[in-house]
């Protein structure tokens, strides 16, 4: 696989383990050199699994 399209909701909601989870996801994929495919924002949980990815390469 090299690459994969996420759809996220556009706020974190109450729980913080669904920030932790999109955080961990980001960080897999682009430590496996898997491509993020993302249409949303930079905001919510799709900025947080976008951001990861991109602080881990």
């Amino acid at each position: 696989m090299k690459s994969i399209c996420v759809f996220c909701g556009s706020r974190s909601g109450n729980n913080s383990a669904y920030t932790e989870a999109a955080e961990a996801l980001g960080r897999t994929l682009a430590q496996n050199g898997i491509t993020l495919v993302y249409g949303g924002g930079h905001v919510g949980l799709m900025g947080v699994v976008a951001d990861a990815a991109l602080e881990a390469g």
